[in-house]
């Protein structure tokens, strides 16, 4: 009996120390991490002024039936998931006219374009095309404090 605690109480231990570890600030990249171009937010721009305006509004301020895509609203809706998710909700149901219409690149294209418009720095390589790979990036409001 003390053996099987003992047996139950480690697994315990080691599957808290395991998801402590996997959740350990530096990780894991974020936002704030350059994680998309400028050339592709450029591109997002362009793509976002033909599928996405019209709903959305051209300064991504929502509008009657569309919510706001910057601003205090949006990040907090967003706060802790991952740029995978958000990915999967633009590819599975933008645009609302037709969904799933636009390609995979154009979908990370327009993300580039939110990410720059809501002012989170652009860095040296694109964003990636697959929503798993994506998961990887944390959407924080706020900065992280500098890693020493």
């Amino acid at each position: 009996m003390r053996k099987a605690l003992f047996l139950s109480t480690l697994a315990l231990l080691v599957s808290s120390f395991s998801l402590l570890r996997a959740q350990a600030p530096g990780e894991t990249r974020s936002v704030w991490d350059g994680v998309y171009t400028e050339e592709q937010a450029k591109r997002g721009e362009t793509a976002y002024s033909k599928e996405c305006a019209s709903c959305h509004g051209d300064m991504l301020t929502g509008g009657e039936s569309a919510p706001p895509l910057t601003g205090g609203v949006f990040q907090a809706n967003w706060n802790g998931l991952t740029l995978g998710d958000l990915f999967d909700r633009i590819r599975k149901t933008m645009p609302l006219s037709k969904p799933g219409r636009l390609t995979r690149e154009q979908d990370t294209d327009v993300l580039a374009f939110l990410l720059s418009v809501n002012k989170f720095p652009a860095g040296k390589t694109e964003l990636y095309r697959q929503s798993e790979m994506l998961k990887e990036i944390r959407f924080e409001t706020k900065k992280p404090a500098a890693k020493n």
